[in-house]
Parts: structure tokens; sequence; C-alpha cells
């Protein structure tokens, strides 16, 4: 089962001078002026029972970007002669609806993809990858060139293959369907109503009356 997703837009900010280091009762201190390096794109594919992290950097995403994540997965044992891999993913544009679920299986036919509900990427386990690769890699963001961006992503990505364990996933469907539960409007009809008439003379008004 293979998680799937990228974390875009990941800038080089070269700042204008240099921060210094933690001190005893003293945080790290970071230059605010910065010059932009550009940005790119870091596609990821976790697989969630192995602990196995993949992933690549790109100018861009879409949809041969993410092609080229899926040829450096399915291309691998024991994925390229498993009867099927499940790709979770979410609906952006790179892997959207069911012509991406069409495509992948004209890529790989054992690949079969899964789409997490809309607005509920969250449900995605790449995303805990990304937050850990931010608090730990990207932050602060202070990069000379994209070179070193990609460099630093992917020695994060070769250490973290080295002490990486499966999440103990405890959302379980069960807590799902409470969340969209929860979501849903509630609309309390009413118990009772009657309609009373308001207005002399020519001009009548009906107004309708509930009481709960």
């Amino acid at each position: 089962m293979i998680s799937a997703d990228e974390k875009t837009s990941i800038q080089a900010r070269h700042r204008k001078a240099i921060g210094t280091g933690p001190m005893p009762h003293e945080p790290r201190r970071v230059e605010f002026e910065y010059e932009r390096k550009g940005a790119l794109a870091y596609l990821a594919a976790w697989d969630v029972h192995r602990a196995k992290l993949f992933g690549l950097c790109q100018s861009t995403t879409g949809i041969e970007p993410f092609h080229n994540l899926v040829d450096l997965v399915m291309q691998q044992e024991p994925y390229r002669s498993a009867r099927r891999v499940f790709w979770i993913t979410d609906n952006g544009s790179s892997h959207r609806g069911d012509a991406s679920v069409q495509r992948l299986s004209l890529w790989y036919p054992n690949a079969i993809q899964i789409h997490t509900p809309i607005h509920a990427s969250w449900l995605n386990q790449v995303e805990i990858i990304f937050s850990v690769l931010h608090r730990k890699v990207l932050t602060p963001n202070d990069f000379p060139d994209l070179q070193s961006v990609e460099t630093a992503i992917l020695q994060f990505q070769a250490l973290y293959n080295q002490i990486a364990k499966p999440f103990k996933w405890k959302y379980t469907k069960d807590d799902l369907n409470k969340t969209l539960s929860n979501s849903r409007p509630r609309q309390t009809p009413p118990t009772k109503s009657a309609w009373r008439h308001e207005g002399t003379g020519t001009t009548v008004e009906y107004v309708a009356v509930f009481a709960t």
C-alpha cells in the first residue's frame, strides 16, 4: 500500500545575513530578509506497511512528474511483481478523478489508485512525512540555491529510511464516520406549526408560528 502526494512550492530563501545558533537561554536567530532563489516540488511515496520512503524533486508538479514517481516505485521489487499495489492519493491535479485511475492502470496493470475523500487529504499518511520534513529540514528555510534544497531533502529521505517504522495509525473508520456525522448540518424540524393572520382592513399577512 503506497501513500503518495506532492509537497509543492518548496522555496530556496537565501538569508541576507548569517544567522546565529542557539545558546544557553538564547534561541536560534534567523535573518528575516532573504532573496528568493526559486522553488521546486518534492514528490513522495510512502510504503505504509514496509515503512519505505521513495521520493524525487521536480521543477513542477503534474501528470509527468507523478508518472516519474510511479516509475520509481513500480520498477522495483516487490511492487513490480506484486499482484496488486494500492496507491492512495488525494484529488490534486496530478492524479485527479477516474482519468487518473485509468491512466495509472495503463502504466502498470497491477497498480490500483484510491482517492481520499474531498478535503480530507490529511487521511493520507504521506502528509505525516511532509510534516516531519518541514519541521526537521525546511525550518528555518535558509538555502543558497535549489540544488541545496534538493540535496537536503534527499539526504533526509536516505536517513529516514534507516530509522523509519510504520506509523501506528489510530484513526479508524469509526472515527471517520463520527467526524463526518458531526460535520453535517443539523436541521431540527419544528414539532408543531400553525398559521395566524395579522393586519387590519384589507391588508392581511399570514405568519408561520413554530413551537418546539
